[in-house]
């Protein structure tokens, strides 16, 4: 599918310009897909080079978190990297 800015949120921007930004993304998209060059594309001015996003995605069905960042931004195609996958144990 394709990047859908409804799912987009900055939460911790950068003030100092040097510091990366932290931002979420939630979609029914699989990582596989979010983090393929050229997703981010629509947002390119507001990502730069170290920025941190933690990404609920689906795979199937099955939620999924992830985190990226922003590995390459050349101010029209946004690459994120593959993702640290984050996992949760619930025994309860």
């Amino acid at each position: 599918m394709a990047f859908s800015a409804d799912g987009f949120n900055t939460h911790g921007a950068s003030k100092s310009g040097n510091a990366p930004s932290m931002h979420t993304y939630s979609t029914t998209d699989a990582i596989g897909d979010v983090n393929t060059a050229g997703y981010f594309n629509s947002i390119a001015s507001l990502l730069k080079v170290g920025d941190v996003i933690f990404c609920y995605t689906s795979t199937g069905g099955t939620p999924a978190m992830s985190v990226v960042w922003v590995n390459s931004n050349t101010g029209t195609v946004v690459d994120v990297t593959d993702g640290l996958t984050v996992t949760a144990t619930d025994s309860d």
